[in-house]
C-alpha cells in the first residue's frame, strides 16, 4: 500500500476501519471511508489531517446519508497526485474518486483548506450540490506581510527532503503535538490529539500536506466565489486561531446564498469539539434545502 502511512501498522485501530476502501484512479491510490445509506454526502478534510477528523461527526449524518470521507493526496493513507497538489488539481482529482466509485454526491461539508475544494469542485462542475456547508472554510488569500512570508516559505520547506523528517520528528514530542492542537483555539479529547500525533510524527504525510500549503493560491477562488449559486452553511468557532472574525465576515459578502453561523466556545476544530451541535445544523440545513 503506497501511502504516507503504512495500513497494516498505522491503520490497525483507525477509527472506523471497517468503513474504510482503498482504490486507485488516475495512478493515486486512494483511502476513503463510507458508511451509511441513502444520498451522497462528500466530506472533505482540511490540510494536514484525515478521515480520522470526521469520527465522530460522520456517523450522525450516516443516518440520513451514504458520506464519503477520502483522505487528501499525499496525507494520511492516499498516495500522492502524479503533478501538482494544487486547488484545482485536488478538486479534479476528488472528482475523478467520485466517478470512479460512482458515486454523486447531492451536497458536500468541507472543513477549512476542505470548504474551499469543495466550492472549486462545484464551480468547476466535478460536483453537482444542492447545498453546500463550510466548517471554518479557509476561502481568502493572505495578506500583507503573511502572503509575502508563508506562501514562499511553504513552497522552500516542501522542496527540501530534510524539513518534512525534522518537523516529523518534532510532532513525535506530545507536548508539541499538544501545543499544535491548542493553536487552533479547540480543545479536543487525548484521542483526537493521538491521531493527529500519529499523522503529524510522519515525515511522507508531512510532506503531502506542505506539498498543498505550497501549490495553495486562493486568489482565483476568492474572485469565483460570486458565481456560487447553491446554498452555503458557513460555520464559524468564536475560538477559531485559524480562520479569523474578520475572513469569515468577509466570506460572508462574497457569496451569494451563504448562511453565516457562529459557533461559541468552538475553535478550528469545532466539529470534533462539538459533533452533536456541528450535526444538528448541518442536518438542519440540508433538510431545509431538500436533501
Amino acid at each position: 500500500m503506497t501511502g504516507a502511512l503504512d495500513w497494516t501498522q498505522h491503520g490497525r485501530d483507525w477509527p472506523h476501519r471497517d468503513a474504510s476502501q482503498f482504490m486507485e484512479v488516475d495512478g493515486t491510490r486512494w483511502h476513503a471511508q463510507v458508511m451509511g445509506s441513502g444520498p451522497a454526502l462528500l466530506l472533505i478534510h482540511g490540510t494536514g489531517a484525515a478521515s480520522h477528523s470526521w469520527r465522530t461527526l460522520a456517523p450522525l449524518l450516516a443516518s440520513r446519508y451514504t458520506v464519503i470521507a477520502p483522505d487528501l493526496p499525499g496525507q494520511a493513507f492516499t498516495s500522492n497526485l502524479r503533478g501538482r497538489h494544487s486547488l484545482p488539481a485536488m478538486a479534479t482529482a476528488l472528482g475523478r474518486l467520485l466517478e470512479a466509485m460512482g458515486l454523486r454526491p447531492i451536497a458536500a461539508v468541507g472543513h477549512s483548506a476542505g470548504a474551499a475544494i469543495a466550492i472549486r469542485m462545484t464551480l468547476d462542475d466535478q460536483l453537482a450540490p444542492t447545498a453546500l456547508v463550510s466548517l471554518a472554510g479557509a476561502l481568502l488569500p493572505w495578506r500583507g506581510l503573511p502572503a509575502l512570508v508563508f506562501a514562499p516559505l511553504a513552497r522552500l520547506l516542501a522542496s527540501t527532503a530534510a524539513v518534512p523528517r525534522f518537523l516529523a520528528a518534532r510532532a513525535a514530542e506530545p507536548a508539541v503535538m499538544s501545543r499544535l492542537v491548542d493553536s487552533t483555539g479547540s480543545l479536543i479529547d487525548a484521542h483526537g490529539v493521538a491521531l493527529y500525533g500519529r499523522l503529524a510524527s510522519n515525515p511522507a504525510h508531512v510532506a503531502g500536506a506542505l506539498a498543498m500549503m505550497a501549490d495553495w493560491d486562493l486568489a482565483s477562488l476568492k474572485r469565483d466565489l460570486c458565481g456560487l449559486r447553491v446554498p452555503l452553511l458557513a460555520l464559524h468557532g468564536a475560538r477559531d486561531r485559524m480562520v479569523g472574525e474578520a475572513e469569515f465576515r468577509k466570506i460572508a459578502t462574497l457569496v451569494p446564498r451563504v448562511e453565516p453561523v457562529t459557533l461559541p466556545a468552538l475553535g478550528h476544530l469545532a466539529h470534533e469539539e462539538d459533533a452533536a451541535r456541528c450535526a444538528g445544523l448541518i442536518l438542519g440545513f440540508l433538510g431545509k434545502h431538500g436533501i
